[in-house]
């Protein structure tokens, strides 16, 4: 594939990164995870042109993206709406779409949701770093160029896949970004180690997203949570972790998280519940719902099954 293929970038931002499923296998060497944070919206992207489901991708969160066409093909769109639209007329959400070379796709703003995925036939293309071409600043690993850095004017994006096999987006597994936010955590860590006081308010008040949030984590504004506990010995953080420092205030770590971490934990966000999180706006209200680890396992296994059921 030459040079002159696949698609350039006109304009970009810090939050436009390419992901994939992530980097597994290296939390032993202080290696975090990256790769998508809305892993349904970025399988639902890759799955409607038949691609792998954890294929590489572009995120782009909060949208002031744009991009030049280089070549026919036909690309994905799943997640927010960012206002997408083609030489000026808006393309369709949850669906795959034919571009043509000359043509301009730009993403304006957030108009409901905060990340879009946009998708191409087997996914693009990189350096694997461990496996992945999940992007992480932090690390100064993956993306386009295997230093960690988000796509930038100039960059070029090309992919696998001669052909795509697209697909019809079911209504149904259309999440629904702009209504009420509730959040099931899996209980457990620490959990013992709260007053009973704030364990009601834990999951029986409202909470706000900070507007001091990034890929690392996301912090939420409410009820002051107090633990008994002191101090504790670092140990591993899972996807999710809901860790507690000494203000209170919890913080829902998420794909570019610390591998230890020594603040207590309510529990962990399923992975369903950081999918959607992901999609929360800074300023946005939500509820926390206790769940145990079975009923969250059946409801992972139900989503991946609409996957593979084709």
């Amino acid at each position: 594939m030459s040079a002159l293929q696949g698609l350039r970038i006109e304009t970009s931002t810090p939050f436009i990164l390419l992901q994939d499923g992530g980097r597994f296998g290296c939390r032993h060497l202080g290696v975090t995870q990256g790769g998508a944070m809305d892993w349904v919206s970025m399988s639902w992207a890759n799955w409607l042109l038949g691609n792998p489901l954890d294929a590489a991708v572009v995120e782009i969160g909060l949208g002031g993206f744009s991009l030049t066409c280089q070549q026919d093909g036909c690309l994905a769109l799943a997640g927010a709406d960012l206002g997408a639209t083609l030489d000026g007329q808006p393309l369709p959400l949850w669906s795959h779409f034919k571009v043509s070379p000359g043509q301009r796709l730009a993403f304006a703003h957030p108009r409901r949701g905060a990340r879009a995925y946009l998708a191409a036939p087997g996914g693009f293309l990189g350096k694997l770093q461990l496996g992945s071409l999940a992007c992480v600043g932090r690390e100064a690993l993956g993306g386009l160029h295997a230093d960690g850095k988000a796509l930038a004017a100039g960059d070029q994006l090309t992919w696998h896949g001669e052909a795509a096999k697209p697909r019809v987006m079911p209504r149904a597994g259309i999440p629904d970004l702009a209504g009420e936010v509730q959040l099931e955590v899996i209980l457990g860590a620490q959990i013992g180690d709260f007053s009973g006081q704030s364990l009601f308010d834990a999951f029986n008040s409202d909470w706000t997203v900070d507007t001091r949030s990034d890929r690392m984590g996301v912090r939420l504004l409410g009820p002051v949570l107090e633990c008994k506990r002191q101090s504790m010995v670092s140990e591993g953080i899972g996807l999710g972790a809901l860790q507690v420092p000494p203000d209170g205030q919890p913080i829902a770590l998420l794909n570019d998280r610390q591998t230890i971490g020594g603040y207590p934990r309510l529990g962990a966000l399923t992975p369903l519940a950081v999918a959607r999180l992901a999609q929360c706006l800074p300023g946005t209200s939500l509820r926390f719902a206790p769940t145990v680890q079975e009923a969250a396992h059946r409801a992972h296994q139900q989503r991946l099954a609409t996957w593979w059921a084709d």
